[in-house]
């Protein structure tokens, strides 16, 4: 298994997830939907408010599994599902090189 190749896949992932996030602060939309407009600006404004924090918890935990991966290949226990202890197919690694679970184990979590 190439170690560098996904050390550099989760690096360009958080680079990518840190460059973004930095475009436009939460603040200023907020503020940009303080009681302007009708009921339905105000809504829409609410609701891309609602949609940026999202992104931005979804973003936040992304970080938070990439550098856990990125410690896992520093252990020498990166592509080892956490919950069998199986080998991670390269093909789900490469998809999501972040994921701590073989694709079985993540299918019995959603059922």
């Amino acid at each position: 298994m190439d170690m560098t190749h996904y050390r550099e896949s989760l690096l360009r992932k958080r680079a990518e997830i840190l460059s973004e996030g930095g475009i436009r602060p939460l603040q200023t939309t907020m503020e940009n939907n303080s009681r302007q407009g009708d009921l339905a600006d105000q809504a829409s404004g609410n609701n891309e408010v609602h949609i940026q924090l999202k992104l931005r918890q979804t973003d936040a935990k992304i970080l938070t599994a990439i550098e856990e991966a990125l410690s896992r290949i520093d252990k020498g226990s990166y592509g080892m599902c956490r919950d069998c202890g199986e080998p991670i197919a390269a093909a789900r690694l490469e998809a999501i090189p972040w994921t701590r679970v073989c694709i079985t184990c993540k299918e019995k979590q959603s059922a």
